[in-house]
């Protein structure tokens, strides 16, 4: 028989999940996702989101609300009589009372090889801080952050060339994978749970602001991490002088060899190969050095 499930999540990067799940015969009964944000250029529509809009496609009731904190969301949630809840990048606390409400539990799909990278911007910082590599862990949720026991993991190597945004997308399909190979284990009786290592915990904590800002004083490889594991969003930047004027620009991706913008770091030159100006589009460094004369970091 197919399970009950309700999926929780919000990003683009939860969607293919939700979509496999789906596709595998499961019955979604419900979806958790965040509420409709502020978007557009002047914030003023509100925007739902990636989940909410997968959601409605495929007939599922959704639900958006603010907090499961209170006993009215609590006893909503209990009402689905759900099997199992999955959840993927949902971005709300569950409280015990939602922990423990399906039959099964709550099973999250997390985008790093725990315990290493528990919290927020896991594929942020496997890359800023060189890991080889990385992956998916299907766990079942507990009241810590991240802590809970182990169900299935599915590696994925971390190359130079790979920003996070790269890593996302590969991420995002490989755990939809894994989410079904998991149900399917569930379902059958036979999904083992193993406790995470009390060893090599470390934490992900969430991008600042204030970290974005390419510091050249740091080696080569730690400056192409550090813009590698920032691109796309929220994207690592500078100030340069562009035709003698000082300009922002975000840097999307950089190498330790070849060609494009050259600037010099704590070892050895390090290489900006897809720039973007404030207000332009992004472009390979060749693009961008045709269109403006640069003339050093501002």
């Amino acid at each position: 028989m197919a399970l009950r499930i309700i999926f929780m999540g919000t990003p683009e990067f939860s969607v293919p999940t939700l979509r496999s799940l789906h596709n595998a015969g499961h019955e979604i009964v419900a979806c958790y996702t965040q509420p409709p944000r502020p978007a557009g250029r002047r914030g003023l529509e509100l925007t739902p989101s990636p989940i909410h809009k997968a959601g409605e496609e495929l007939g599922i009731a959704v639900f958006t609300p603010k907090s499961l904190k209170g006993s009215d969301e609590q006893t909503e949630f209990a009402t689905h009589k759900a099997d199992v809840a999955v959840v993927v990048a949902y971005g709300l606390l569950l409280p015990q009372a939602v922990l423990d409400a399906p039959r099964h539990g709550c099973f999250n799909g997390h985008a790093s090889l725990l315990p290493r990278w528990r919290g927020a911007a896991p594929i942020q910082r496997a890359i800023m801080a060189g890991d080889s590599e990385t992956g998916m862990m299907v766990m079942q949720m507990e009241a810590g952050l991240d802590t809970g026991p182990v169900a299935m993991t599915r590696k994925v190597p971390i190359t130079p060339e790979m920003t996070a945004g790269d890593l996302h997308d590969t991420l995002s399909q490989e755990g939809a994978a894994l989410m079904v190979e998991a149900m399917a284990a569930l379902e059958d009786g036979v999904l083992t749970l193993t406790p995470q290592s009390e060893e090599g915990v470390t934490y992900a904590s969430k991008i600042s602001k204030e970290e974005t800002r390419i510091d050249f004083t740091q080696t080569a490889e730690q400056v192409q991490r550090h813009i590698m594991g920032l691109s796309p969003f929220p994207g690592a930047w500078t100030e340069m002088r562009l035709s003698g004027k000082s300009t922002r620009v975000k840097v999307l991706r950089a190498a330790l060899s070849g060609e494009g913008v050259q600037i010099a770091c704590a070892n050895k030159d390090v290489i900006l190969t897809r720039l973007q100006k404030a207000g332009s589009k992004p472009m390979n460094a060749d693009e961008f050095l045709r269109g403006n004369t640069f003339d050093g970091l501002a």
